[in-house]
């Protein structure tokens, strides 16, 4: 257990795209939710004390913490960091400044993920976003010089979006690391109630240009919708994606913990801010051999290094390339697919197309 996932879910806005569980700060929320961190980490550090190779914090927006709150959300830690952990802080680019960029490379932050999400102040103002162009290319040009890694996010596909002039910028600007992705109107949120609708076709068209003009940058597509220069990926994600384990805090944080028996993992899921505040402990799910084995395939081929069903079989004790095999030659017949020994990774073709290939697999599986 070497990874660790923090969930801080207070937001200064709330995007009306966005369906994590973020809140606004209330009164004594932030001081309530510190304590309660503290010991929910003891709790956990005590079951597993392994120093961490990496520590990723998500929301919300952590860097919407006051300094004196990031300063006690890092002391409610207990773990140990190995040397070259990767310490990861989602940030808006509003809410960062140089003095505050000082504080998070003295708590250790080595990698920041900048929730651009566009640099045409059109498309920001229709997502809600609390920052303008400027402030997204400052809080990159501050990020770079102080030293950090830098990821951005960017969304594309959207009705007034210039795609390949938000590509192109990003391309330029000397970052490591970009994650590209089309808009999810997800049930519930605003966008969602306003009868705003996905357009696949055009997001389609969109990811491509991003494959296009990002590796033409030297960003290569590792993942289906992110992109890296060699060394620069991200490693904490590469943890969920490879279906490892790893720990998790805060309202809703998901963590997957090794199981016991007949169960291979166990998933569990915190609650909610004010539920889990009042020490309401994570719904837990326990994920057999063979539903690890399905979410291996599901997770791995998102991957361009794609899986390694042998490893796979190692892991859960299956046998699963005999049933396997028919449905992996077929699809890399039909160009979906390269099988390498009993590793198999998805081609080009195959990234907008992968639902339908995961689910030929996970038939082969069980029938």
């Amino acid at each position: 257990m070497a990874s660790l996932y923090l969930h801080v879910p207070f937001c200064p806005t709330l995007c009306p795209y966005c369906d994590f569980h973020v809140v606004r700060r209330g009164p004594g929320w932030v001081e309530a939710y510190l304590k309660r961190l503290k010991e929910e980490a003891q709790r956990l550090y005590e079951i597993h004390p392994e120093p961490l190779k990496t520590l990723y914090l998500g929301g919300g927006t952590p860097s919407f913490l006051r300094d004196r709150e990031l300063i006690a959300l890092f002391q409610a830690l207990p773990w140990r960091l190995e040397a070259d952990a990767e310490v990861t802080l989602e940030a808006n680019p509003g809410t960062l400044n140089r003095e505050r960029m000082a504080l998070l490379k003295d708590l250790g932050v080595n990698r920041l993920s900048l929730g651009v999400q566009s640099f045409q102040e059109a498309v920001l103002r229709f997502l809600g976003r609390a920052h303008g162009r400027r402030g997204a290319l400052k809080a990159v040009e501050m990020a770079l010089e102080g030293g950090f890694r830098v990821s951005l996010d960017l969304i594309l596909g959207l009705p007034m979006q210039e795609v390949e002039k938000d590509l192109k910028e990003a391309a330029s600007l000397g970052v490591g690391h970009v994650s590209a992705y089309t808009l999810q109107v997800e049930k519930g949120t605003p966008f969602a109630l306003s009868g705003l609708k996905e357009d696949p076709e055009r997001e389609a068209w969109a990811m491509g240009k991003a494959e296009e003009i990002l590796e033409g940058a030297g960003l290569v597509r590792y993942e289906i919708s992110n992109f890296a220069r060699p060394g620069e990926e991200a490693r904490h994600n590469l943890a969920y994606w490879r279906n490892g384990f790893w720990l998790a805090l805060g309202p809703s944080a998901a963590g997957q913990y090794p199981g016991t028996g007949p169960v291979y993992a166990f998933r569990r899921t915190n609650p909610p801010l004010p539920r889990w505040l009042l020490g309401e402990p994570p719904q837990e799910e326990a994920i057999s051999p063979l539903e690890h084995a399905k979410e291996s395939l599901m997770l791995g081929l998102r991957l361009k290094e794609g899986v390694d069903v042998e490893a796979v079989e190692r892991r859960t004790g299956l046998s699963l390339w005999p049933s396997l095999k028919p449905a992996a030659i077929s699809l890399a017949e039909a160009g979906f697919l390269e099988v390498e020994g009993l590793r198999l990774k998805p081609t080009r073709r195959a990234f907008p197309l992968l639902h339908p290939v995961v689910l030929k697999l996970w038939e082969a599986l069980e029938g």
